[in-house]
């Protein structure tokens, strides 16, 4: 299939795919454009341009018409191989209630993760939820949501031997030109994916219930639940988020420390606390500008690894800053699927979100290639401030 939707240009490389009678259908991150990938047809009345692909003795062929030219633009396999550790704290049970059952909803098992404090258990918790989830999708027996039936935590708990702190009360972690400096970098990484599963399997909980705005003039009634697509979204964001805390921890202890060696902090989650209300600012604040800022740091912090010649964190930062692009892309979708139901501009509506709920400025150097890669071109945060007073110390950025 072409790599830009024929709709807005959205990158179809992060395309949603499901199966409908019997087509594979690939759905736009932007704007959730659908296109059958046997004809490129979509229900929008547009249609993508689609090659038939032939896989013979082990390799695959783009079968192109004599007058049709085509170029390789890349191959970038990502690992999802995830590092388990089966150590003391591992297989305990640290978590209120009993574990969910395989037929338990979605938000029950979300709950369930975020109440569990051991982080090698919620890695193994959360990696098991997605692989059901997404098995069941493609049965006659879907795992159901369960809205209402389970609620998130106040604050995900934590094992009481992390030293939690002000997130200003976190020493520096230098440029990472010394092995000590490096490893702060990583440990600070690290907990910043612990919350970011947290924040993932958060965004389906909280948010079950959810129902769009009714365009009607004078009609209360009407709006649309969120789609189960939503729900698969986010749970592979959190699986991934899993994905990066095990392969950071375990490259911690290969330099010979480990995740809660060093202070953490919670700044994360309680930016997003200010968004528990509603879900267009929980994605503009926490995907878009969080998130987003993390594709503006993450070069720069892999070329000092890689001047450090600490090759293997750079094979482990390059797959994390891979995969957050499509979280960011996640954000953008859902928001756009939003608004689209609403009738709204999303840049309009993440901007006002931003002035809102955000302290300070979303500041720059920003990464606009892989922004732009994620469906946010300038007109998003160029010359973008909260409104909300900056305090000493606070979190402007990150994750």
């Amino acid at each position: 299939m072409e790599q830009e939707c024929p709709h807005a240009g959205g990158p179809m490389s992060d395309a949603q795919i499901d199966i409908e009678d019997s087509s594979y259908i690939a759905s736009c991150p932007w704007h959730a454009y659908d296109f059958n990938l046997d004809t490129g047809a979509s229900s929008y009345g547009v249609r993508a341009c689609v090659f038939p692909i032939r896989s013979r003795t082990g390799k695959l062929y783009l079968e192109l018409e004599d007058d049709q030219g085509a170029t390789l633009e890349s191959i970038e396999p990502i690992s999802e191989k995830v590092k388990y550790k089966h150590g003391s704290r591992a297989a305990t049970t640290d978590t209120v209630g009993s574990r969910p059952s395989d037929d338990a909803s979605v938000c029950e098992w979300c709950a369930y993760i975020l109440n569990t404090a051991d982080p090698e258990s919620k890695i193994e918790l959360t990696t098991r939820l997605f692989s059901l989830f997404a098995t069941r999708e493609q049965t006659a027996e879907p795992m159901p949501i369960g809205a209402g039936t389970a609620s998130p935590p106040s604050i995900p708990p934590r094992h009481d031997d992390l030293q939690t702190v002000k997130p200003w009360e976190i020493p520096s972690a230098g440029r990472g030109g010394t092995l000590k400096s490096r490893i702060a970098m990583l440990h600070a990484l690290a907990n910043i994916e612990q919350w970011a599963i947290d924040l993932a399997l958060d965004i389906c909980v909280r948010f079950a219930g959810f129902q769009t705005k009714s365009t009607a003039e004078g009609q209360k009634d009407g709006g649309l639940a969120l789609p189960r697509t939503y729900f698969y979204d986010w749970l592979k964001v959190a699986n991934d988020e899993a994905k990066h805390f095990s392969l950071l921890r375990s490259r911690l202890e290969e330099l010979g420390s480990y995740f809660g060696a060093l202070p953490v902090h919670h700044g994360l989650w309680q930016s997003a606390e200010m968004t528990n209300e509603d879900l267009r600012a929980r994605i503009s604040i926490i995907a878009l500008v969080h998130e987003a800022r993390g594709l503006d740091v993450n070069p720069v912090t892999i070329d000092r690894f890689r001047k450090a010649k600490d090759l293997d964190s750079v094979d482990t930062l390059e797959v994390i800053h891979r995969d957050e692009i499509t979280h960011v892309t996640t954000g953008h979708r859902w928001l756009s699927w939003i608004c689209a139901q609403e009738g709204t501009d999303p840049v309009d509506v993440f901007r006002k979100n931003v002035m809102k709920h955000f302290r300070g400025a979303v500041k720059g150097p920003f990464n606009a290639e892989a922004r732009q890669q994620a469906g946010m071109d300038g007109s998003y945060y160029e010359d973008l401030a909260g409104s909300m007073p900056v305090r000493g110390g606070d979190v402007i950025a990150g994750g």
